[in-house]
């Protein structure tokens, strides 16, 4: 018998971040509530924030002191009983990324919300060698059994 799946309250909001309808069609909230809920060992309350370069520059300058934008950002208010967190993803700086690392803009967003929900209940891969290989360990083996190929 498998572990009963989290419950998850989700919401996808979309700032503003060009014409680009593709990352819109492809990101359902459905598929959002998969993958996140993919990365939650205890029930959570979550939005899902899709920005552009100007919007993701400000929170990373903001809140990180680092004046560019990067492809995920992970606001975590609470880790038990229920996880709630903000994950604020830069579209553009996504899409450039996917792209780099030859990679679908399906399997980056796939990745970068797991990765970022692992962070809203703690995990941390700049603490040292050993959470970072404990959680990519954790990340391949998620989106694995999402049905996506190793991320790294």
């Amino acid at each position: 018998m498998s572990a009963p799946v989290p419950t998850l309250e989700l919401d996808l909001q979309f700032g503003d971040f060009g014409r680009d309808a593709a990352h819109r069609v492809l990101l359902r909230t459905q598929r959002v509530r998969r993958w996140v809920q993919a990365a939650l060992a205890r029930p959570g309350q979550l939005t899902v924030r899709i920005v552009g370069e100007a919007e993701g520059r400000a929170l990373n300058r903001q809140y990180r002191g680092k004046d560019y934008a990067t492809n995920v950002l992970t606001f975590d208010y609470a880790r038990e009983p229920v996880v709630a967190a903000d994950l604020v993803l830069c579209a553009p700086v996504v899409a450039r990324e996917a792209r780099a690392q030859r990679k679908t803009l399906e399997q980056h967003y796939a990745h970068l919300l797991v990765h970022g929900t692992l962070h809203a209940q703690g995990w941390d891969h700049e603490s040292g060698p050993e959470d970072a290989d404990a959680m990519e360990a954790l990340e391949i083996l998620l989106l694995g059994s999402l049905g996506y190929p190793c991320p790294y």
